[in-house]
């Protein structure tokens, strides 16, 4: 199974990583990172991960991810990755997204009158293209799978995994990476955050679109 993930100047790391971390351990995974070129790729924070071929070289997927992050909004007009998005919405099994991603998606064209799940600081730009986007932790509209922020990526990598080799795998694959979050604090969601916290987030949240 051919699982590409598209690595971007300033992708937001944990958007890649985590959802890399549970689709690699599918049984057959052929795991590609993908850009316009191969070499290292400088995420948000500076992080460097490697892409591991180009668009024109990267084999048929089964499943293309797309995560989110601040580099995101200048990649809006970028008609190579638009193109690679909507060719491998034509034939691969799942077209997804983790974050900002979705906007990628939207943009392209591919997310036209279904359901998703982005960011909630996204949400209003996401609906801009007429998409009902929904509070869930992840969303899934046919062929779409789509999540919310950051961690929301893992959830639906599980998820991805439970359909794709079934319970255990990804009951293995969860004990595997001992992944049974129980935060400090309650406040990984708008209904549970502080709204002085919501508010100055806001406040100084970048642009989505």
């Amino acid at each position: 199974m051919d699982i590409g993930f598209l690595v971007y100047p300033r992708h937001t790391p944990l958007d890649l990583v985590g959802p890399w971390e549970v689709l690699n351990r599918l049984p057959n995974a052929k795991v590609h990172l993908i850009w316009t070129r191969r070499g290292p790729v400088q995420g948000e924070g500076g992080m460097e991960i490697t892409a591991t071929t180009a668009f024109a070289d990267a084999p048929p997927l089964q499943l293309l991810l797309v995560p989110g992050g601040p580099g995101q909004l200048s990649l809006m007009k970028h008609t190579l990755l638009l193109d690679y998005i909507r060719a491998c919405a034509e034939t691969a099994e799942w077209i997804c997204s983790v974050r900002s991603g979705a906007l990628l998606l939207a943009q392209a064209g591919v997310l036209a009158g279904r359901r998703a799940a982005t960011h909630w600081l996204a949400k209003e730009a996401l609906q801009s293209f007429g998409i009902e986007v929904s509070s869930d932790r992840y969303v899934i509209d046919g062929k779409f799978a789509t999540s919310a922020g950051v961690s929301a990526g893992m959830d639906l990598a599980l998820e991805l995994t439970r359909r794709l080799a079934g319970e255990d795998a990804a009951r293995e694959i969860q004990l595997q990476l001992d992944y049974d979050s129980s935060p400090p604090s309650r406040s990984g969601g708008l209904e549970q955050a502080p709204s002085e916290i919501v508010s100055r987030l806001r406040a100084g949240a970048r642009r989505y679109r």
